[in-house]
């Protein structure tokens, strides 16, 4: 069985990071005083008319085999404006309750995975992180990123749970990382996912380490692209960080996520690892070629079918939209879900804002200029992060506004859909506000 690199050169991760204008709109709720009866029908298109018709356009026009936007607010359940079949060609409608490849979705579950062993006590924000894995105490740094490996300098300070939940920990990421490191990275199968069980054009074939404990150890014995807290670089951190996990937790990464953070939220359809019995729930996923989606993992043969070799913090979960919205909303309650608390209030809240390092920069990156929590970039009040096969999810914590758009093709930058949804969206909340202030 061949594991592939999640992205690379040829599917391209550019559009995973526009998400700030959808990030950001979530914000103009606040100014909407609308009450929940607006929410209260299960397709609410008339009340994104604007978002609907974008989903519609590229359903319709075969782009994507499903579309599926969600809206919550409050305590309520999601809605949604849900179009498509799970496949083109099948019969089987898209909805709330779908399963989605969501990719690097699965970094904020880390993060706030993490939040939860600041709020006990086991692990700290700024702790090295060789209290925990003893091979990471005497880290090197590359001169150049792109460098020969015996080319460095000493590490300057300790890498830690922050610098790792906020990409500043100086790794490196087999889709954006260049020279002798990747070359490294493919040898010790240090990749970051995985796509399909079948050759993809373009795509070079990366062995996985077997287990997250090796695939650690491994990662232990690279240099670094940066010098720790000194720069921000989308890096393999949150899948490292699942392994600072295990240790602090003496779980299993995945126990602990299903024990403290599934179980609790009633997340009863996200796995690292699809069900035989929920396959008739799974999408296909497609790769866009020259205009042209063709199938890539198909859900009958999927690779998220088979157990994963490394559980991946950053990649590895597979989800429907109503069970991440549970996650957003038990974000939005502060760490609450229908009277339960899952997490406590302050973790939530460091967790969801701005922690960046004061030593770190964003300059010349895709966020600069923003901020960064646990996993997920934060603009404004507004938490989220995107995944590589069009997913997106935000929470904004003024609001309440509980938002995603789910489909599956790669790369994200095939169709401008994201763009365009992001300007609809801002434009049905602007309609909305407009609209109360008017009534």
């Amino acid at each position: 069985m061949a594991f592939r690199s999640f992205e690379s050169s040829a599917l391209s991760r550019r559009a995973m990071f526009r998400g700030s204008a959808y990030l950001a709109a979530g914000g103009a709720l606040a100014s909407v005083p609308f009450g929940r009866d607006l929410l209260r029908a299960h397709d609410v298109s008339a009340m994104w008319p604007r978002v609907a018709e974008r989903v519609e356009y590229y359903v319709g026009s075969l782009k994507v085999a499903n579309m599926v936007a969600s809206f919550g607010m409050g305590g309520g359940d999601p809605h949604s404006v849900a179009r498509g079949t799970l496949s083109f060609g099948g019969t089987t409608a898209a909805n709330l309750d779908s399963l989605y490849r969501i990719y690097s979705m699965t970094k904020p579950i880390t993060g706030m995975a993490a939040m939860m062993l600041v709020e006990d006590g086991k692990l700290g924000l700024d702790q090295p992180i060789a209290d925990f894995l003893p091979g990471f105490a005497e880290m090197r740094v590359l001169r150049r990123a792109d460098g020969p490996l015996d080319d460095t300098v000493p590490a300057e300070r300790p890498i830690t749970p922050r610098q790792l939940m906020t990409h500043t920990a100086g790794l490196g990421y087999d889709i954006v990382t260049k020279g002798p490191l990747l070359v490294a990275y493919r040898e010790y199968g240090i990749s970051g996912g995985q796509i399909s069980r079948m050759p993809i054009p373009g795509i070079p074939i990366a062995k996985s380490a077997p287990g997250l404990e090796v695939w650690a150890d491994r990662l232990a014995t690279l240099p670094l692209i940066t010098q720790p807290g000194t720069f921000w670089s989308y890096s393999v951190g949150l899948d490292l960080l699942g392994r600072v996990i295990e240790v602090a937790s003496g779980q299993s990464f995945a126990d602990f996520l299903q024990q403290r953070l599934f179980d609790p939220c009633g997340m009863e359809s996200t796995w690292f690892q699809v069900p035989q019995s929920e396959v008739g729930r799974l999408t296909d996923n497609y790769g866009v070629l020259a205009g042209m989606p063709l199938p890539i993992d198909p859900a009958r043969a999927s690779i998220f079918l088979d157990s994963p070799p490394v559980h991946w913090g950053g990649s590895g979960l597979v989800s429907s939209p109503r069970d991440y919205d549970r996650f957003l909303k038990m974000l939005a309650g502060y760490g609450k879900i229908d009277g339960k608390r899952v997490m406590g209030d302050l973790a939530v809240r460091v967790g969801t804002s701005n922690i960046l390092p004061e030593t770190a920069t964003t300059k010349g990156t895709w966020v600069a200029g923003q901020g960064f929590g646990a996993g997920g970039r934060v603009v404004g009040q507004t938490y989220g992060w995107g995944g590589a096969a069009g997913t997106l999810s935000a929470v904004d914590m003024g609001s309440g506004l509980r938002s995603g758009l789910y489909t599956q093709y790669m790369p994200t930058e095939a169709y401008p859909m994201r763009d365009e949804f992001l300007a609809a969206l801002e434009q049905d909340l602007a309609a909305l506000r407009d609209a109360k202030q008017a009534a």
